[in-house]
């Protein structure tokens, strides 16, 4: 049997500046080490048999849950954002089960309905604390998660936590959360999930955009990286179907977008003279990242999709209406709080009643909002 001492003395193959799971800083809860698992890859199973992972399924992206069954939802999404970090993880020989727990936890604090439905939030807890998905994240993990006699939470690893907490991309800002350290850049493996995150948000956007008919394939020409691809992948298979080759553009773009990051990544890591795991945490600017060419090029995607995608009027008419039903939810839980399951009611009399609504609104999925908005506002609804 392999043996979790084995598992860390094969860690000892990967970079010197890779996380080794031997050298983490631990847990908030003491608990022994497990026969034949490292502390990363127990904290990956934790994740996945957690009830915030299994809600992900029925949580918004871009398209509210309703819209069809083809869009991605936050676990397919998060799903997507693993199989990327993993790739470049394993290339660059950091640590790959540190980088799938993190990548798997990385959304767990999302709300129903996507961003619109955490802007809701943030509006009505801002002189309640705020709320943001990061910090919502961590709080599920330390707190919300109920599966332990001795502790509350998943009691994860510092390191999966910092990962969490720390999460940043042009969507995601991080606010500065004790212990958490907040000057410098996080690990290697945490910078990994970020750009992950990235290159697996722009370029799934791009195929559900296409798939609703909300973006015209021949606008996407206004895309430097997209037409380069869309000659190359045509002149290859100039008798190619249109749905198959939007699936090699994709994977093409994916894969160019990858390779450019572990080249970046290489040449950063020689120009820093990066050693070990926290030589990366004293360097100010993000050591895994793209070029700057890939930059200029990604910045054409993302004005685009922009425009013609996440402000498109559909979109826009789904995010408003998306924020109108969390807002409502909340002032009818606030004006009688009785009307809250007994479960959650029951934390009322240690918690701020306004923390207590916000964190069962943002454990809701999409369709469990919608259902509770029907019991509320509609009159022969069966409540």
């Amino acid at each position: 049997m392999l043996k979790r001492k084995e598992l860390e003395k094969r860690e000892e193959l990967l970079a010197s500046y890779a996380q080794k799971s031997k050298l983490t800083k631990g847990r908030c809860h003491k608990e022994e080490e497990h026969d034949y698992r490292s502390c990363y890859q127990r904290d990956k199973d934790r994740i996945i048999y957690s009830t915030a992972f299994r809600r992900l399924e029925y949580k918004t992206q871009v398209f509210v849950n309703h819209e069809g069954d083809y869009y991605r939802t936050r676990l397919t999404h998060t799903l997507e954002v693993c199989q990327i970090a993993k790739s470049i993880a394993r290339a660059l020989k950091l640590n790959e089960d540190l980088v799938e727990a993190i990548s798997l936890a990385h959304d767990l604090g999302h709300t129903p309905f996507g961003h619109s439905g955490e802007d809701a939030l943030h509006e009505l807890m801002r002189d309640h604390g705020g709320f943001d998905h990061n910090t919502q994240g961590l709080r599920v993990v330390d707190y919300l998660e109920e599966r332990y006699p001795e502790f509350r939470g998943l009691n994860l690893t510092y390191e999966v936590r910092e990962g969490i907490i720390k999460h940043s991309t042009p969507f995601d800002k991080p606010r500065p959360v004790i212990p958490f350290e907040s000057k410098g850049s996080p690990i290697l493996e945490i910078q990994v999930v970020d750009i992950a995150d990235e290159i697996a948000y722009d370029n799934h956007d791009l195929d559900d955009g296409i798939t609703s008919g909300l973006i015209k394939e021949q606008d996407l020409k206004e895309i430097r990286i997209w037409h380069e691809k869309e000659k190359e992948i045509r002149k290859r298979y100039p008798h190619l179907k249109d749905e198959i080759g939007k699936y090699q553009i994709i994977r093409s773009l994916i894969d160019n977008q990858v390779t450019d990051v572990l080249n970046q990544t290489e040449d950063n890591i020689r120009k820093f003279k990066i050693q070990r795991a926290q030589d990366a945490v004293k360097i100010p600017e993000r050591i895994v990242t793209v070029s700057k060419a890939m930059q200029s090029l990604r910045k054409d995607m993302r004005e685009f999709l922009t425009k013609n995608l996440y402000q498109h009027y559909r979109v826009v008419r789904m995010s408003n209406k998306a924020y109108r039903f969390i807002t409502s939810l909340f002032q009818i839980y606030l004006e009688k709080v009785e009307q809250l399951p007994p479960n959650t009611q029951s934390r009322l009399q240690k918690e701020d009643r306004y923390r207590v609504i916000c964190d069962y609104i943002a454990g809701m999925t999409d369709r469990y909002a919608l259902d509770e908005y029907k019991k509320f506002f509609e009159p022969y609804e069966r409540v």
